[in-house]
Formats: structure tokens, sequence, C-alpha cells
């Protein structure tokens, strides 16, 4: 018997060398213009990446001994890494480089073919579809759900003694999770209230499987069936479908109540009452037919999630940064006590957070050095040329944004924090392109401009109840998950303010 499997295994080996090399000298013929360590057969050039703290720190030693274009293979998985300004506008430009990589696969237990996944003909139609629940007229309507649910984050902020030294990132991540549940569904499930819920836990349970899945033998779909963790995502996506099936049905039946059946009845009757993201589609049509129940329910798990973990690290990040630099803090809050007053429980309208300038020069610059999305990727459908040379159908093009902005020639002296590049005489510096936060051209983040005022109000709104001071000597570990996180947390310290 252990003969037998022996040699079954010897073979299962030779097999899958040969075929590595098949696959590798497919790719090689078109590729081999393109600079990049030598891979080994089967693992590729895994070896060479590493995960968690160290992914993003491999990379940039990758790119410092072959250029900020690198072909890698991970696997039988051919990849191109970029971090080049002119590579980045052929990719994020193209109108048929459009496919999310293999990686987003891992998405599709939870949120089906929603916008993040979907690509074809059926992104194109429910893009052009959401696309109009982003206009700032529905967006100014929000404001009220970012003072509601900051008020209830203030109050956890305020359970903590002065100066102890907290990571702020979890606090942040169950307001994000509040505030997008009620945008998206008009609904509250009390993350912050109540963080131990089910629908809290399946939420963490889920995005953290999917993390895990990147880099492990989990990636291939045969070995992560007979995984834990394969039955433990099916549980915690039934929790969230159950839910989200729930809230579409009830208000699906509230809307009828009130015969809404169009997006003009919606618009008028949003005259009285703040539209949910859901309401939108709920009552929208697609050539005169309305999205099925799947097709709502997967939009909407999209943005609960999209909405939720990006924004947190966008606004964690940010608030880490304010602490370490005080003389930044404090224009901020001058800023924000010209426009709002001395009252820290002022109402803050959309047009209050529109001329909150300075300090979104500050977010812009803390999205630059951490990006919520590190890596993003596209994988081509079509062979491709750039600047003559042809990249073949099925590579996958990983945009590294961490290294596109600490590029020096793009960005001098990346590593300083300084806001003042993107003041408005600074602007003709940053090459298009350069700075993508939230990606750029048809595939852009459909929700930048919400999360922008959600970054924007509540950093605000924190600033007028507290100073935020620095952790000595803590510098993050860095770690490129689905968004950019910090593997050693992001600590400050808040002091109470006097007004």
């Amino acid at each position: 018997m252990l003969v037998t499997l022996f040699w079954f295994f010897v073979t299962f080996l030779i097999l899958s060398i040969v075929l590595w090399f098949i696959v590798y000298f497919k790719y090689e013929f078109y590729l081999r213009k393109f600079s990049g360590p030598m891979p080994l057969p089967i693992i590729g050039n895994l070896h060479h990446v590493g995960i968690k703290e160290d992914l993003l720190p491999s990379i940039t030693k990758l790119i410092h001994q072959h250029g900020h274009v690198i072909k890698l293979m991970f696997g039988f998985r051919p990849q191109i890494f970029v971090s080049e300004v002119n590579f980045v506008e052929f990719l994020l430009s193209s109108n048929t480089i459009i496919k999310k990589s293999y990686d987003y696969n891992f998405f599709h237990m939870w949120l089906g073919m929603g916008l993040l996944t979907s690509f074809g003909q059926k992104w194109k139609r429910h893009r052009k579809l959401l696309t109009p629940a982003f206009h700032f007229k529905i967006l100014e309507r929000f404001t009220d759900v970012y003072g509601n649910q900051s008020n209830v984050l203030l109050k956890k902020l305020e359970e903590v003694n002065q100066n102890e030294a907290i990571d702020i990132f979890p606090y942040i991540t169950l307001y994000t999770l509040d505030v997008i549940c009620e945008a998206t569904m008009n609904t509250s499930i009390n993350a912050q209230a109540n963080p131990k819920s089910d629908y809290v836990q399946s939420v963490k349970e889920v995005c953290r499987i999917i993390t895990e899945r990147t880099f492990s033998v989990k990636t291939w779909d045969f070995f992560y069936r007979f995984s834990k963790d394969y039955h433990k995502e099916q549980k915690a996506v039934n929790v969230l479908h159950d839910f989200s099936n729930s809230v579409i049905k009830h208000r699906y039946e509230e809307l009828q109540e009130h015969n809404l059946k169009n997006v003009k009845d919606l618009e008028n009757w949003g005259l009285k009452k703040r539209v949910a993201f859901l309401d939108l589609l709920l009552t929208s049509t697609i050539d005169g037919n309305p999205l099925s129940h799947k097709e709502i329910r997967e939009e909407v798990d999209t943005f609960m999630f999209e909405g939720h973990d990006t924004t947190s690290s966008g606004i964690s990040f940010t608030l880490y940064c304010l602490s370490k630099h005080q003389e930044i803090q404090d224009k901020v809050f001058e800023e924000v006590a010209e426009i709002l007053g001395d009252d820290k429980n002022a109402k803050v309208s959309y047009e209050n957070l529109q001329n909150m300038k300075y300090l979104e020069k500050v977010i812009k610059e803390s999205l630059r050095m951490y990006p919520p999305v590190p890596l993003f990727s596209r994988i081509l459908t079509e062979n491709a040329i750039f600047q003559d040379k042809v990249i073949p159908k099925d590579v996958a093009i990983v945009v590294s944004l961490y290294n596109l902005h600490r590029n020096p020639a793009l960005f001098p002296n990346p590593d300083v924090f300084d806001p003042e590049r993107f003041d408005t005489e600074n602007l003709h510096n940053v090459p298009v392109y350069s700075y993508v936060p939230f990606s750029a051209g048809p595939r852009n983040c459909i929700g930048q401009k919400f999360a922008m005022l959600e970054v924007k109000a509540t950093v605000s709104k924190i600033l007028r109840t507290f100073k935020l001071l620095p952790v000595l000597e803590h510098q993050p570990l860095l770690v490129a998950n689905a968004i950019l996180t910090s593997e050693n947390g992001l600590p400050i310290r808040l002091q109470k303010r006097k007004l």
C-alpha cells in the first residue's frame, strides 16, 4: 500500500512539474521582455513574496531589483506587478480590460456576481443603473446617518480612560458597518452596541476566510472544499444572506404599501424621507425589467462589504496620521471650528463637509501613504499590447497601489506625510493615474464620493471632541489583506477637548 502511494505521489509530482513547464514556457515566450526573478517549478515565485506583514516589503524589494514592471509566476498563474504610471494608465483607462482576477472568485459565495465581481454586459448594465445612486442630491441626505452613528462611536470612545492607548481600527470597523447598513438598507444592525451579534461575527468570519485563502493551498477550490473554513463560510454566509433577504422582503412590502413603483415616485417620496440604496434597486429597471431578488441581494451585500471594510481602513489610518502630526491636526481642528463654530454637537451639513478643504488634503495624503486597497488586479480576456510588448490572454496584471503612491519619481520624499501635495497650486505636479486610491477609469470605485464624505464627517466629529495623541515609537506593520491593515494595530491616545 505504501509503495503504491509513493509511486502515485512521484507520478503526480512529475506530471505537475511537466505541466508547470508547459504553462511557463507558453507565457514566457511573450513575457521574456519583462524583468523578474527566476521562478521554481510548481511554486513559481511564491518564495520571493512574503505573506501578511512581509508581502509589501517583499514586493518593494523586487521593485528595487527589477523595476516598476515585474513578471512573476504564482504557482501556475502568470502575473505582472505594476507600479509604473504609464502602465497603470494603460490598464485602468481600458474599456476592455475590466475583468477582475482569480482572487475575486473568493467573494462569490457571499457577493455572487454583484458590481465588485461581475464583468461584461452584466457589469455594464448594473454600473449604469447604480451610478445615479451616488448623485450629490442623494448623498447629501446621508449626513444624518454619519451624525447619528458617530454619536454612538463617541460614546464608546468616551468610555476609554484618558491617555490610554487604544487600537482605533476595531472601533471604526463597527462604526462603518453601522453606517453602511443604514445607508444601504435603511435599517440598523447595531454593530457598535452589539459587536458579538451573529451578523457582525459572520462578516468578520467571511472576511477572515477570504483573506487567508489568498496565500494558502486553499486558493484552489479542490483543497478549500475539504477544509473546515469552507463549512464555516457556508454557515456565516447563510446568516448574512438571511438578514439581507429579510430586509429586502420587508422593504419591498413597505414600498408597495406606499405605491412606489419607479424611481420618480421614489424621488418625490425622498423629499420627505431619506432614500436608501436598496430603495433604488427595488424601483429601478433594466430594459423595462426589474432586478431579480438575487440580483438585488448581490448588490446590497456588495455595498455592505465595500462600504465598510475600505472606509474603516481610510478613517483609521487618517486618525493615526493625525495623532502623529500634531501641527497638521491643529490646522484641521481650526478649519472645522471655523466652519462649525464652538458647539461640538452642531449638526453637519453636506455643504459644511464640502468646505473642509484642508481636511480633504489630509485625507488624500493619508490615502496616498496608506491606500485602503493596496493591491488590485485585472485579468486579460484577450491579448493586449503595451509599448510594443504583447501580453497574452489570461495573464493577471496586479497594480501595486502602495508602491505607485510611494514612487519617488512621482511623489518626492514619499514617506513624508505632506498634505500640501494636494493643494490646488501643486496638483500639476501629480501626474494623471499616479494617484488612484479609488482606482480610475471605467471600473473606478462607484462609492468614492460617499466614502470621502464619510471620512470627512467622522474625522471632523472625533476631532471636535478629542485631541489625538501619538503612541511613541509605534510603527505600523502593514498587512495587505483584502484591505490594508496593521498587524500591530493602529494605537492612538485620546484627550478630551475643553471647548
